[in-house]
């Protein structure tokens, strides 16, 4: 079939991209626009760009046709037939009403057309799932055809629902975002700024992986995103310093996949979660921080546990970058974030945040003249079609996330599965958590984390809300397992990325993975037990609570890789340590006791063992000392 030359096809894209980020600078700068038009035009664009930059049946990079520049007219015009006919929408019943023909021709062909899209950028386990529940909807669902297109189409329940609108307003302006500090040179600063602080110490460059990870993790949201950006700098490092590739791998995936979780920007499910619960995102990134500081307190530990076991050591100071220089060169480049943050705690909106922090990236690169060549005409145009690339697969997933949604939410799916898992669970809350735990990490293997986590919110989170558990809680509950899904073998996404810097093999990458990561995988039941840890409660109980799973988590770090504070840990002590962490989940006076006990115990046990060596050494010392004339008593 006959294609349009590359050049044209790479400008159009970029043409398409820039103008879709144009909008959203525009509408977060003077208000949103009917909530149809806003999220029609998001899709429009999003589709557009995903059959442009996917082009052709197999969803790979080839020459644009004619055929696929036809395919996106008709996707265009299909997401934006609601805004062309709002004033008819706004009239009509919703199922009295028949659709009229013109409405099943263009949401029949928004439906197929925004799978394939979602098929050629997510794959088709995404597609997959929405098909099995619009056939539900059909068959078993008891709903017609008809009654189905005004649900998913001509109504702001399906397709324009919440996570379209979460996509178009918040997720958007905060993927700008983070494309803009990267263009700033952030990148160079978080690496050398990790490496001041941690490059000297015992396996200094696998901390470095650790503490860049985290803070690119803020404004990238993408395990593997941030695995391809920090991980091919960090890995290779590790790996020259003696770790073994797998431990290299597994680090920096571990690692760039708390990222997501961790405040003050998060993925885009955090921008979901905060709508689904009706609180500021403010609000939800409360809830998440100490969380999310536990998960990277037990993997930093992990990994100094690990470099004491194997005796590494740190990088020469020599060859690492002063702190003060890096702050004096680059530290300015913090300061968009904490723009962000301090327009957040004024209590503007999330989008107001963002637009502030765009704002303010390229006048803060000015400041210092190491940064202020960076921002070129091209360099910002580069930005905003690279913020509009990377929305794309986050506002198809949200998209087709609706067509669930609006699926359950009309059938009454969701009421229907909370009574199977309480009937299953026999309402039994530990055992529900399980279930909820493992359906968390089956959805999450096969599709991204916002779908995952918003099909979990339809289906799970009911049933935990019903058993006790705090509706902050249940939702942080499922979106953690959403995320830790991309560890979790079999399709474990961040370790393939991971792996294809590191050259390991996928098992012993995964296992490493899952020891250096099982942390993440008990604090969500500590939070749903202790409230607490999500700033719930009042000052004592909260301060009690951070107390004693910070020392749980690094029992249990130290418990999985035999190693604690005063040497190497037997048999005994690892399994004395993985108890202690294990009581110290359960809040309680008795159990905290207990907990510390069993550390004590460990210690004691470590001083003893170490002490007998040492002692015996210099008790077979002397007598070669008095024979060589050279000491006595």
């Amino acid at each position: 079939m006959p294609s349009v030359s590359a050049n044209f096809a790479r400008r159009l894209i970029t043409v398409i991209a820039v103008s879709m980020s144009a909008f959203h600078l525009w509408v977060a700068f003077v208000g949103a626009p009917d909530a149809y038009v806003m999220r029609g035009t998001h899709l429009a664009f999003a589709l557009a760009l995903a059959f442009l930059i996917a082009p052709g049946l197999g969803g790979r990079a080839e020459r644009v046709s004619w055929w696929d520049l036809a395919i996106v007219l008709a996707a265009v015009a299909a997401a934006l037939y609601p805004s062309a006919s709002l004033t008819y929408i706004q009239n009509r019943i919703y199922y009295v009403d028949d659709p009229r023909l013109a409405d099943y021709v263009f949401g029949g062909a928004l439906i197929v057309l925004l799978l394939e899209a979602t098929r050629r950028r997510t794959g088709l386990a995404l597609p997959i799932t929405a098909l099995v529940f619009l056939g539900y909807g059909v068959t078993a669902g008891g709903q017609s055809v008809g009654i189905m297109l005004d649900q998913l189409y001509l109504t702001t329940e399906g397709i324009f629902g919440i996570p379209l609108y979460v996509s178009a307003t918040y997720v958007m302006l905060f993927i700008l975002f983070g494309a803009f500090v990267e263009r700033s040179g952030a990148g160079q600063l978080f690496m050398d700024f990790a490496l001041s602080l941690a490059g000297h110490t015992s396996g200094g460059p696998a901390k470095v992986a650790v503490i860049t990870s985290s803070l690119f993790g803020t404004v990238s949201g993408s395990a593997v995103a941030n695995v391809m950006t920090t991980g091919t700098f960090t890995i290779p490092l590790m790996k020259r310093t003696g770790y073994r590739p797998a431990f290299a791998g597994a680090v920096e995936a571990v690692a760039s996949t708390g990222g997501q979780l961790m405040p003050p920007i998060m993925g885009a499910a955090a921008f979901v979660m905060a709508e689904f619960l009706g609180v500021s995102y403010l609000s939800v990134a409360g809830f998440a921080v100490l969380p999310a500081v536990l998960y990277y307190v037990a993997v930093f530990m992990a990994v100094h546990f690990e470099a004491k076991r194997i005796g590494l050591v740190g990088l020469p100071r020599a060859d690492l970058p002063r702190l003060r220089q890096v702050l004096t060169e680059r530290g300015h480049l913090f300061l968009p974030m904490v723009v962000i943050v301090a327009v957040l705690l004024s209590g503007r909106s999330a989008a107001f945040a963002a637009l502030f922090g765009i704002a303010s990236v390229i006048p803060t690169t000015w400041l210092r003249a190491t940064t202020r060549r960076t921002f070129t005409l091209r360099a910002i145009v580069e930005a905003l079609e690279s913020g509009a690339r990377n929305t794309v697969v986050v506002a198809l997933a949200c998209a087709c996330a609706g067509i669930v949604i609006g699926t359950i939410t009309l059938t009454g799916l969701g009421l229907s599965f909370t009574g199977v898992v309480l009937a299953l669970s026999q309402n039994s809350l530990l055992l529900a958590l399980l279930l909820t735990m493992l359906a968390g990490i089956l959805l999450g293997m096969g599709l991204p984390t916002t779908p995952a986590y918003i099909v979990q919110v339809a289906l799970l989170v009911p049933a935990l809300v019903k058993l006790g558990v705090r509706v902050e809680a249940a939702h942080l509950f499922v979106l953690y397992f959403a995320v830790l899904s991309a560890i979790t073998p079999p399709v474990a996404m961040a370790i393939y990325a991971a792996n294809a810097i590191s050259q390991a093999t996928l098992f012993d990458t995964s296992w490493a993975a899952i020891k250096l990561g099982l942390t993440g995988y008990i604090i969500p039941f500590m939070f749903v037990f202790a409230p607490a840890l999500l700033l719930i409660g009042d000052m004592a109980t909260v301060s009690l609570a951070v107390v004693t799973a910070t020392i749980g988590v690094v029992c249990l770090a130290g418990g999985l890789h035999q190693h604690f504070f005063l040497g190497t840990a037997r048999w005994w002590e690892r399994v004395l340590l993985i108890v202690a962490a294990l009581v110290l989940i359960k809040p309680g006076a008795i159990s905290d006791l207990a907990g510390l006990i069993l550390i004590a115990l460990t210690l004691a046990s470590q001083r003893w063992v170490h002490a007998r060596p040492l002692r015996s050494d210099r008790l077979a010392e002397i007598p070669t000392r008095d024979a060589a004339g050279k000491g006595g008593s």
